[in-house]
């Protein structure tokens, strides 16, 4: 299992609620964004994030079942201060979910494939991406900058059910073209960031 960014542990039942971009709600406004480990540093002051939630936060995307008494003991707090701390992350949108991990080929997703979609001129982007959420064989969809808009990655059994998969997304309406690019071993995926930004 593990931790993402952004809502509630379903474990819990907190309610949790999504709070979209908090740095832009929080105070940037039209001024000039900092970047880099400044920017990071600001966005998480905004957010209420100190060191010791950075931390907590990492075991959970290391480990989403970790109990309460384990995270205490890695990061040097009692229980009950990590299940306040956890509490405060999920409710207010740092912390999304908790899911697990599952290797794709051992459920018959042998396949993967990250597809550009290039739109027509007069396509309207967020009806291409409704479209795109209606294919279960889509699992991520991205905006992108450049030629294309989006570059989604898809699961599927097999090389034909990716031709197959390929020649419905070319029919979706305001697509006016594709690239595929067939993921050929995956070294790594979802690793944590752990970078502090110091």
């Amino acid at each position: 299992m593990s931790a993402a960014w952004g809502g509630v542990d379903p474990r819990l039942g907190l309610g949790g609620r999504r709070r979209g971009s908090e740095c832009k709600q929080s105070g940037f406004g039209d001024k000039a964004r900092p970047s880099g480990a400044r920017a990071i540093k600001r966005c998480r002051r905004l957010l209420g994030v100190d060191d010791l939630d950075r931390h907590i936060i990492n075991e959970l995307r290391l480990n989403g079942r970790a109990t309460y008494a384990e995270l205490g003991r890695t990061v040097g707090l009692s229980a009950s201060a990590v299940h306040e701390r956890v509490g405060k992350l999920e409710s207010g949108g740092v912390i999304t979910g908790y899911h697990a991990t599952v290797d794709p080929s051992s459920i018959g997703l042998g396949v993967t494939a990250l597809v550009g979609i290039q739109p027509s001129d007069n396509a309207e982007d967020n009806e291409v991406a409704i479209k795109l959420g209606e294919l279960v064989e889509v699992e991520s969809c991205w905006a992108v900058a450049g030629d294309e808009a989006f570059v989604v990655k898809v699961r599927v059994p097999t090389v034909d059910e990716l031709e197959r998969t390929l020649g419905r997304l070319r029919r979706i309406d305001g697509v006016a073209r594709t690239r595929t690019t067939v993921v050929l071993s995956t070294r790594f995926e979802g690793r944590p960031n752990t970078e502090t930004g110091e």
